[in-house]
């Protein structure tokens, strides 16, 4: 697992600041008063920062941007850096600060003064989550981590208690991350479900349901998304028991680790990017590293379905007719329609088995939420208004764009079949909208149930501001934040 840069906190050292190494890093207001590390930088540097923060440049500059200068006089720093940033900055300021310090150190070690500023956890946060870079499969150079970063800070003691579930929440990022990144024949459904067992080591339940399994239990249309493939369909629970008697959050992961789109065979181009749609189960997986290394005082449970969606000759058919577990007939109209018919067996074991207090199902579903809603925003459906306001308040929060979009009994008719209770496609108006339509069958009456549609935000083509191209770990941080202010005890 790739892993976060190291961040330690400690108290201002005035006389350490000339033998740092690296990047030093100021936090200097917008009206450019300096606070006692920058005086000292100031000094080191033959006034070099009072004559910055006087410039033009500095007055164009706003707030969290950053002014770089290179190898300082009278310092072991290879460069200053000075942040624009006021003490009452937003947390999505401060964040994106952060990240422009990661894109300034690269690698070398970044020694941050903030002080009392009140935004250093989250400065600190936003430069660990841009370090990101995935390199497992790179040959040539050895690939070098980030060094550490160390803040300088008022009280260093309540700070590093702080960053504890930080921490926990940025090694959940990067376990998504890794997972959206890797290859498929690599990723595999069985190496998936390995990787997810190691959550044990954080106190996890897990449990890896096999095919033979699964047919038992009836789960007849996840396995028909995955006949056509040499690896076997699995499902893995992962429990983390945090709480007390109540009942648990059910998030529930998508994992086609490889989608062609099966007989329904999807386009040449741009079919490599099919790695990714295993991305709602990614984040499944890098939420309950988070709530578990943070040891979240909820009971969370975990599901995954694990398939692969190939065109081989037992594949499924368009035309065909399948039962999921809960019983209605689905008519296979379309094989690249594949990640609603794994959700809705999952989703209908989770509130058999673990009766849910909520249900949050995470996919890369559809296209269609790509053209609503582009890269920016994952699509919200609900069936519970206060359940979908606590996700969008959490999601606000942590600065992971998310947007309500409707249901709606008359989006029903699209999914009509004339031989079997639905078909598992409505046409192009709407798809995302009656692909949600189609999984809210699968919810039990008074089940409070949110889907999220994450095809635009599990993975972008170029960076965003706090990740590089690539897998994002979108949604890891909303679903901790969810947890925690709305099902921890105490």
């Amino acid at each position: 697992m790739t892993h976060p840069a190291a961040v330690s906190f400690s108290a201002l050292d005035l006389d350490a600041l000339a033998s740092a190494e690296g990047v030093v890093a100021a936090l200097i207001p917008g009206d450019g008063k300096l606070d006692q590390g920058a005086r000292r930088l100031n000094r080191l540097t033959k006034g070099a920062i009072k004559r910055a923060v006087e410039s033009e440049g500095w007055e164009k500059m706003k707030a969290g941007e950053v002014m770089s200068l290179g190898f300082p006089s009278g310092m072991e720093a290879e460069r200053v850096v000075l942040v624009r940033l006021d003490k009452k900055a937003d947390r999505e300021t401060a964040l994106g600060a952060g990240a422009k310090l990661a894109g300034e150190r690269g690698t070398k070690p970044l020694t941050l003064i903030a002080g009392g500023h009140g935004a250093a956890l989250d400065l600190a946060l936003g430069a660990a989550l841009r370090g990101y870079d995935f390199t497992d499969h790179k040959t040539g150079d050895e690939a070098k981590p980030a060094a550490g970063i160390s803040v300088l800070c008022a009280k260093p003691d309540e700070m590093a208690a702080a960053w504890v579930d930080r921490a926990a929440q940025a090694e959940g990022v990067f376990l998504t991350r890794d997972l959206v990144n890797e290859p498929s024949n690599v990723l595999t459904t069985t190496e998936f479900a390995a990787r997810l067992e190691a959550l044990r080591d954080l106190g996890c339940e897990v449990e890896v349901l096999e095919e033979d399994k699964l047919a038992e239990l009836g789960m007849r249309c996840l396995l028909a998304v995955g006949q056509g493939s040499v690896s076997p369909s699995k499902v893995v629970v992962v429990q983390w028991k945090g709480g007390g008697d109540e009942a648990p959050l059910a998030l529930i992961g998508k994992g086609v680790v490889f989608d062609t789109g099966g007989i329904s065979l999807k386009p040449a181009a741009g079919m490599e990017d099919m790695t990714m749609d295993m991305g709602g189960a990614g984040t499944v997986a890098g939420a309950m590293h988070a709530i578990a290394k943070r040891k979240a005082t909820a009971n969370v449970v975990g599901l995954v379905g694990l398939v692969e969606n190939m065109p081989d000759g037992g594949a499924i058919r368009p035309g065909d007719v399948v039962a999921s577990m809960k019983g209605d007939t689905v008519e296979i109209i379309n094989t690249d329609a594949e990640g609603r018919l794994v959700l809705c067996d999952v989703m209908w074991y989770a509130q058999e088995r673990f009766s849910p207090a909520g249900m949050v199902d995470l996919a890369t579903l559809t296209g269609a939420i790509i053209i609503g809603l582009g890269h920016e925003n994952a699509g919200v459906f609900s069936n519970d208004d206060t359940f979908a306001g606590a996700f969008l308040k959490a999601a606000e929060a942590e600065g992971e764009g998310a947007w309500r979009m409707p249901l709606g009994k008359a989006y029903d008719k699209q999914l009509k079949s004339r031989v079997a209770d639905m078909k598992n496609v409505g046409g192009r108006p709407a798809g995302s909208i009656t692909a949600a339509q189609f999984l809210q069958r699968f919810v039990k009456d008074g089940t409070p149930w949110i889907h999220l549609d994450i095809a635009g935000v599990a993975s972008v083509s170029k960076g965003t501001d706090l990740s590089p191209a690539g897998a994002t770990g979108w949604g890891v941080r909303a679903l901790d934040r969810l947890v925690r202010d709305a099902y921890e005890n105490g």
